[in-house]
C-alpha cells in the first residue's frame, strides 16, 4: 500500500516539553465534571439497552464516506452524524453538550497540553478496538491524519496546515506541535477529529470507492444497505467503551434503521403509520395541525417541545456575491428588506416565529439588543466607521411592514436604495449601472424553502426585479452548493442552516474568512472576503479572556449583519419533536438541546 506524503512523524522523545495529562479540556476556564464522572448528567446511566428505532430523512445516498468531497452531503446518516449520533466513526473526544465548549475522553483516555497552547498531545485508550478486533493506535491517528490531508474534504484537509510537526510518543501517543498558523482553539479542534483504521483502507480508492462497507471504532456496525434507500446498523456487543463516563447512557438500541423518502409528506405518512419512529418537526401549521391522526390522540403519538439555551442561528436566503450583481451591500440590503416578514409569518406560519436580526440573537454573543463596548469598538477598529450607528447600538432591526405583502414604505425606500447603487426602475423593470435588468435565480430544494421563495418573489416582482425559482433534487442541490454554482440559495430547515454555539471557532473560517471564499465544499456560501471579518474571526480564536471572546463575537455579528450576505428570516422558541411513546429521552435537556443519541426503547425495559 502507498503511504502518503507525511509531516515529519517521530519516535524520538527529545526537545519535547512535559505536560500533566488531563481527563478532559475546556475552551475557556475548566471542565465542569471532575475527571471520576461517572456519566454526563444529562443521560440516563440506567437505561436497559435494546429494541431499536427507526429514523425518517427526506433525500437518498449514495457514499459511505462522509469525509471526502464526493460523500460530503451525500452520504449515509449516522456514520459520522451530528443529529443521529456518530454511529461507526468516533472522533479522539467527545463533546459534552452540557457546557459550551468542553471534551471528554473517548478514543484518547486523557490529553496533555501547555498553558500556550502551542502543541497537544493526545494518549490513546489501550482499550480501543476497531470493530474487527484490531486495536485503536496513535499510528491511525497520523495515518487519519495524512490521508484526509490529501484526499479528504474541507475542513479535514486543512488540519496539517496548523502543524509544525506530528509526533508519535512512546507506545501509543500522538503530539501535534503547532505553527504560527493555529489558535488556541486549534487542541479542541483537533480532538474532535475522526480516526480511521489504517489496515482497513486504501488510501488509493478511498476518495472513489465509496460505497465500501467502512471498519469503525464506533458502538454500531453496518447490518446492510440499500443505496440510496435504506441503512441499518446493529449495535456491537463488543463495543469497547460502553462502560466508559463520556458513553454511558449513548448507543442503547440494538437497531438502528435510517429510511431515506423522496419528500416530507410521505415521511411524515410513515410517521403516522408507525414505520418511523421520531419525526423532527419546524412547520408551526404542520405541528398544530398535523397530529389529529387517531394514535396521537389515543397518546400512542407524543409531541415534546424542547428548551435549549443556545443562540438562534441564522436561517435564510443567501447572496452569492461571487457574482457581480451582488458585490455592492446596498444591493444586498435593499433586496432584503423587501421581503415580508410580517405576511409570511402571518399566511404562511400562524405568527409562529420570531424574527431573525443576528446570527447569535437571544445569547450574550449576539449583537442584537447588546450596544458595542468601549472595548468592542476598539476591536473594530476602522471599521466602526462603516456599520450602521444602529447596529453598533443593538437596536437595529429589519423593516417591520404593514403586513399587506405589499408595503409602499418599505418597497419606496428599497428602491430608494437601489437608486443610490445605481438602479433605476424603466418600462416596469429594475435596470442596472450596466443597462440590464436586476435578475436572478433562487435555487431550492424543498416545499418550505419554494414556499418561502415564491412569497419572496412576489415582492421583488413589484419593484421591477426578475426572479426565477429552480427546486432541485438534492443531490444536485448540494453539488451546486460545492461549487458555488447558483445566485441564490434557501438555507432553510428541513434541510440545513447556520447553527450557532456559546463557543463559535474554526467553523466561523469555514463560513465567512476569505480563506474559504474560492474552497469547494466549504460553507462560505455568500462567498465572503472581508480583511475586517478575518480579522474578528482571528481575534475570537485567539481570546484567553471570556470578556474579550464575547467582545468579538460581537463585533464578528455585527460585520456580519452590516454586510448584508444573508435576508435573515426566523426561529422558533423551542424545537419540536413528535415520537411514538414506546421511544423515551432523559428528563434534563442540555444546553445544547435534545439529544437523540441518549434516547431509547421502553420495550427493551
Amino acid at each position: 500500500m502507498r503511504f502518503l506524503a507525511t509531516l515529519l512523524v517521530s519516535t524520538a522523545f527529545a526537545g519535547i516539553a512535559a505536560a500533566d495529562p488531563v481527563h478532559g479540556i475546556a475552551m475557556h476556564g475548566h471542565p465542569a465534571l471532575t475527571a471520576d464522572f461517572a456519566h454526563f448528567n444529562y443521560v440516563n446511566p440506567d437505561v436497559k439497552k435494546g429494541g431499536e428505532v427507526t429514523y425518517g430523512v427526506v433525500g437518498s445516498f449514495d457514499a459511505m464516506n462522509p469525509f471526502v468531497l464526493k460523500g460530503m452531503r451525500s452520504s449515509a446518516r449516522g456514520l459520522w452524524d451530528e443529529v443521529f449520533g456518530n454511529l461507526v466513526f468516533e472522533p479522539l473526544m467527545q463533546r459534552s453538550r452540557n457546557e459550551p465548549f468542553t471534551l471528554y475522553g473517548l478514543l484518547a483516555e486523557s490529553v496533555e497540553w501547555d498553558d500556550d497552547r502551542t502543541f497537544v498531545q493526545f494518549n490513546m485508550s489501550p482499550r480501543a478496538k476497531w470493530s474487527d478486533g484490531e486495536p485503536v493506535t496513535a499510528d491511525d491517528v497520523i495515518f487519519t491524519f495524512n490521508l484526509l490531508k490529501e484526499k479528504g474534504r474541507p475542513p479535514f484537509n486543512r488540519r496539517l496546515d496548523l502543524v509544525e510537526t506530528m509526533e508519535k510518543v512512546g507506545d501509543n501517543s500522538v503530539r501535534f506541535t503547532f505553527n504560527k498558523d493555529a489558535n488556541r482553539e486549534t487542541p479542541l479542534i483537533f480532538a474532535l477529529m475522526p480516526v480511521l483504521p489504517e489496515h482497513a483502507i486504501n488510501p488509493e480508492t478511498f476518495d472513489t470507492d465509496t460505497m465500501a462497507t467502512p471498519v469503525g471504532s464506533g458502538p454500531y456496525r453496518i447490518a446492510s444497505v440499500e443505496p440510496g434507500q435504506r441503512i441499518v446498523y446493529e449495535r456491537r456487543d463488543d463495543y469497547w467503551a460502553k462502560n466508559l463516563p463520556s458513553m454511558v447512557g449513548f448507543a442503547n438500541y440494538d437497531k438502528v434503521t435510517i429510511d431515506y423518502y423522496l419528500q416530507d409528506s410521505t415521511l411524515f405518512e410513515a410517521f403516522k403509520k408507525g414505520a418511523v419512529d421520531i419525526y423532527l418537526d419546524d412547520d408551526p401549521g404542520h405541528w398544530s395541525r398535523a397530529y389529529s391522526f387517531p394514535a396521537a390522540g389515543e397518546g400512542k403519538v407524543v409531541q415534546d417541545v424542547f428548551h435549549p439555551k443556545t443562540p438562534t442561528g441564522m436561517q435564510g436566503f443567501v447572496f452569492n456575491t461571487r457574482r457581480p450583481k451582488f458585490e455592492d451591500a446596498r444591493v444586498r440590503e435593499a433586496l432584503s428588506n423587501v421581503f415580508d416578514f410580517q405576511w409570511v409569518n402571518k399566511t404562511l406560519f400562524d405568527n409562529a416565529y420570531q424574527r431573525t436580526e443576528s446570527y447569535w440573537q437571544n445569547s450574550d454573543l449576539g449583537a442584537y439588543g447588546n450596544p458595542a463596548t468601549d472595548a468592542e469598538k476598539e476591536l473594530l477598529g476602522d471599521a466602526v466607521d462603516v456599520i450602521d450607528p444602529a447596529i453598533l447600538a443593538g437596536d437595529y432591526a429589519m423593516p417591520v411592514t404593514d403586513g399587506s405583502g405589499a408595503d409602499r414604505k418599505v418597497l419606496g425606500a428599497a428602491v430608494r436604495l437601489l437608486g443610490e447603487a445605481g438602479y433605476k426602475i424603466n418600462g416596469g423593470k429594475m435596470i442596472g449601472p450596466d443597462g440590464q435588468p436586476l435578475s436572478f435565480e433562487i435555487m431550492t430544494t424543498n416545499a418550505t424553502q419554494e414556499k418561502l421563495a415564491l412569497a419572496y418573489q412576489h415582492t421583488l416582482n413589484l419593484i421591477g426585479v426578475q426572479t426565477t425559482i429552480r427546486t432541485v433534487d438534492d443531490a444536485q442541490y448540494q453539488k451546486r452548493l460545492n461549487t458555488f454554482d447558483y445566485d441564490m440559495i434557501a438555507l432553510v430547515a428541513p434541510g440545513f442552516y447556520f447553527t450557532s454555539s456559546l463557543s463559535p471557532g474554526a467553523e466561523q473560517i469555514w463560513r465567512w474568512d476569505s480563506r474559504s471564499r474560492d474552497v469547494e465544499g466549504t460553507f462560505n456560501f455568500a462567498g465572503v472576503a472581508s480583511t475586517d471579518v478575518d480579522r474578528m474571526i482571528n481575534d475570537m480564536m485567539e481570546a484567553r479572556e471570556i470578556e474579550l471572546f464575547t467582545d468579538s463575537v460581537r463585533a464578528l455579528d455585527r460585520l456580519l449583519v452590516n454586510g448584508h450576505y444573508m435576508l435573515p428570516l426566523y426561529h422558533l422558541e423551542g424545537q419540536w419533536v413528535a415520537r411514538w411513546s414506546e421511544i423515551e429521552h432523559p428528563a434534563e435537556t442540555p444546553i445544547y438541546g435534545y439529544q437523540l443519541p441518549t434516547w431509547w426503547d421502553q420495550k427493551a425495559q
